[in-house]
């Protein structure tokens, strides 16, 4: 069972209820958090190279805690777990990591915006529900 994680009110949510699942079906649990490129929110400022490679290691530095801190709760609430961190197009690695680690199931969050918004933003779950390799089960975050 996979669970891919933002770390948000969302996924929280969606991580209660995977770890659920996961103890129930005696199935373990693989957490992913994708790290996006800076790149994506830097906006038309320049950023030397120095500056890029201290902001991509402080965003990697958080991840890995909030990823062990993550993993160290479903731990405690009797799921077997595990935890992978990797970089990129985060809807593309979830399917990547769904196919490659064939996973049974996806448990991720939905943040609940309308359809206007996902027009102009797109969704990440909508993305991975159309592309991924097995069921996926959406937990809205309100």
């Amino acid at each position: 069972m996979l669970h891919p994680t933002d770390f948000s009110a969302a996924s929280r949510r969606a991580f209660a209820c995977a770890v659920a699942l996961a103890r129930r079906d005696r199935a373990e649990l693989l957490l992913l958090h994708v790290l996006a490129s800076p790149a994506a929110f830097a906006g038309d400022g320049y950023v030397t190279p120095e500056a890029w490679q201290r902001i991509e290691a402080a965003a990697r530095r958080s991840a890995e805690s909030r990823l062990k801190a993550t993993l160290a709760r479903a731990g405690r609430a009797g799921g077997r777990a595990r935890a992978i961190l990797v970089e990129g197009v985060p809807f593309l690695q979830i399917v990547r990591t769904a196919r490659a680690r064939r996973a049974d199931l996806i448990v991720i969050g939905t943040h609940g915006r309308g359809a206007i918004s996902r027009l102009f933003i797109g969704s990440v779950a909508v993305r991975v529900i159309q592309l991924a390799p097995c069921p996926v089960l959406t937990v809205r975050g309100r």
